[in-house]
């Protein structure tokens, strides 16, 4: 028995995926190709109906001709009875025959044309039916979750948000048992065409031995045992149709017995999955339609490795969006929706804005973004490392017993200081003492994670007389004598701020370590992803918090203020230095603030290193000499170079590596 190896699973009915669709157009192409065949095949066999049936009137007719012969008046009809009782017998005989065509007729209208015409009125037209029914269903889904996408965030009415939520579980339920019906009368109809081919010709075949079983016994016997084979294998198809509708049947009323809140959105009961590093599900798209005007597509994403994948529907495969590695991932505002999030390359060039469904696929596509952001998909066990890192982010608020255990798992424990500065026997001394993390940050310590710039400090410093910070190291006329001894050394850096906290420590560099861990861990507890690029410039004298759009100086800090800095030890984009600050009576307070730089950390820590060199040679002309001697410039003596770069490329590197931290 030939068994139907493609079905279309009615579990995946609900979710609509283009893969389904997919399948869905290769059965519509099958049922378009079996209708145009079907009318064909149809068109030859009512043919041979209509042949069948001018024959037995032919017979008919010849058999009345026949005996019309004795009534004929011939001028010479002696002689003509042996003539007459043979027609006479021949009429009998034709008309014998004519009966056996007339018996035939019909059994070829009833056993072959009939079935064929009632498998293409029945079927096939059920068919069409329910593809219009599951196509109107479809553009009414559609159509109410656009109007769900546009619910406004800030000012939600509850009762419009109801009714929309009622229309869009309605529109679904409605889409969902026109596709179920759709998808259980195409897997039958894979069925039922095997059976609409074979019983037509079945019949015709039994039609044709009844009217030749008579003079051809023999002809018949050989015929008897493959027509009985056919026969068994036609009601073994018809039973196994049988077997199959009632398990879809079955199917179908489970599928339908669930709870309504199955097709409302934003409904979803369980909890969030941070360790995820695929994923895959519908979003919303925003697309510029003009220079000012956008629209939103809802399209059908998915991750493939490090790729951000979108499959339209019909398409057979998808096509790649974004490379995600090294790529940032925050939730925005946008247009007034909810849920969105924007995903930017490393190089800044390209962002997409995206909108999610629901808060649980909103911050699980947040969460598996970033994920792939940090490369653990290229690791032995991704899944494992993601859970690790996600049980790391939520122990990483309760202290453990000793920094010097994170140290043991370093991949570099004897990593140099920054700048590459030898690390002296005092400061082994430091590190070779075991500090708790209570000794190091007062457990409780609020997180700062934005600098606000209050409105007075903006408009003093946009008044009139007041100049704004120049990023590239450019003075004016009017500079003062301060910046003129600032242009030793004027180096930015592009960072974004992630956090400052105060500490109880300010000389060692395991504070900083602490203080990282403490502002990402609440960071990734409290889902807060977004952060703001600003520019970090490093002078002879102070480091400024710079806003790259209005360059004006959101926080600044004497050089010798700044007691220890350092970058992390393990992702190289991070870093931190400590602030020092004290009242006049007051015992000293430490700081520590912490940025991720587009640059490696240890880059801005050998520039502030350098700073406090250039700073404490000033006293000695001879020492500034020599030490601004030993700096790597560009031949224009204008831009530092942090990486050994000499000759004439030396000067357009620099400049390049200037302009893109910038």
């Amino acid at each position: 028995m030939p068994a139907v190896h493609h079905k279309l699973l009615l579990e995946e009915a609900l979710q609509d995926s283009p893969q389904t669709r997919s399948l869905l157009s290769v059965f519509e192409e099958d049922a378009g190709t079996l209708t145009n065949y079907t009318n064909q095949l149809l068109q030859s066999m009512q043919r041979v109906f209509g042949a069948q049936n001018e024959m037995a009137l032919a017979t008919e007719q010849l058999s009345k001709q026949l005996l019309e012969y004795e009534k004929q008046n011939f001028a010479l009809a002696k002689g003509d009875e042996e003539v007459i009782s043979t027609l006479q017998q021949f009429a009998k005989s034709v008309e014998e025959l004519n009966a056996l065509h007339s018996e035939l007729s019909t059994q070829i209208a009833d056993k072959m044309v009939f079935p064929m015409v009632q498998f293409r009125e029945k079927d096939l037209t059920e068919i069409s039916t329910l593809k219009e029914i599951f196509c109107i269903a479809t553009d009414e889904h559609e159509a109410a979750m656009v109007k769900y996408s546009r619910l406004p965030k800030k000012r939600e009415n509850e009762k419009v948000k109801a009714e929309v939520v009622r229309e869009v579980a309605y529109s679904r339920r409605k889409q969902h048992q026109a596709a179920m019906q759709y998808y259980c009368a195409l897997n039958a109809l894979q069925y039922r065409k095997r059976v609409a081919m074979l019983e037509p010709m079945l019949g015709y075949t039994h039609a044709q031995i009844n009217f030749f079983k008579k003079g051809m016994e023999l002809v018949s016997k050989k015929l008897d045992g493959f027509l009985n084979s056919v026969s068994n294998m036609n009601e073994s198809i018809e039973s196994q149709l049988d077997i199959d509708a009632e398990v879809m049947r079955s199917s179908q009323r489970e599928l339908l017995s669930v709870d309504d809140s199955v097709y409302m959105p934003d409904h979803d009961q369980a909890a969030v999955s941070r360790a995820l590093i695929q994923k895959a599900g519908y979003l919303n798209i925003r697309n510029k339609t003009g220079l000012v005007t956008t629209a939103w597509d809802r399209l059908f994403f998915f991750t493939q490795g490090g790729n951000l994948m979108c499959q339209p529907r019909g398409a057979v495969a998808g096509g790649m969006v974004l490379d995600l590695d090294n790529s940032s991932v925050m939730a925005v505002d946008c247009e007034d929706r909810r849920y969105c999030f924007q995903i930017t390359s490393p190089n800044g060039k390209t962002s997409l804005i995206l909108q999610a469904e629901s808060k649980k696929e909103y911050e699980e596509w947040i969460c598996t973004l970033n994920n792939i952001s940090r490369q653990i998909y290229l690791t032995d066990n991704p899944e494992a490392v993601a859970i690790k890192l996600h049980q790391t982010a939520l122990q990483a608020v309760t202290p453990i017993t000793s920094f010097e255990k994170r140290a043991e798992g370093s991949p570099n424990p004897d990593r140099a200081k920054p700048g590459g500065l030898p690390v002296t026997n005092q400061e082994a001394e430091k590190t070779s003492v075991s500090l708790e993390p209570e000794d190091l940050i007062v457990p409780g310590t609020p997180i700062q994670f934005d600098i606000m710039l209050p409105a007075s400090e903006f408009l003093d410093q946009n008044r009139a007389g007041a100049r704004r910070t120049n990023p590239f190291g450019e003075t004016e006329e009017d500079d003062d004598e301060s910046d003129t001894h600032d242009s030793l050394l004027q180096q930015v850096f592009a960072v974004r701020f992630l956090g400052s906290m105060a500490v109880r420590s300010g000389h060692t560099q395991e504070v900083i370590y602490e203080a990282m861990r403490q502002v990402l861990a609440a960071r990734a507890i409290h889902n807060i992803f977004k952060t703001t690029e600003s520019h970090l410039m490093i002078s002879s004298s102070c480091i400024r918090l710079i806003d790259p759009q209005t360059q004006v100086t959101k926080i600044s800090f004497q050089l010798q203020d700044v007691s220890e800095f350092a970058a992390h030890q393990e992702n190289e984009r991070l870093m931190g230095f400590v602030v020092r600050s004290s009242a006049e009576d007051d015992e000293p307070s430490f700081s520590v603030f912490v940025f991720e730089s587009n640059t490696e950390g240890e880059k801005i820590c050998y520039t502030i290193n350098l700073a406090k060199e250039i700073a404490d040679a000033r006293k000695d002309p001879e020492a500034l000499a020599q030490l601004m001697k030993s700096m790597p410039l560009t031949n224009d003596g204008k831009f530092l170079l942090l990486d050994n770069e000499t000759g004439d490329t030396a000067e357009t590197a620099g400049q390049e590596e200037q302009e893109s931290e910038a």
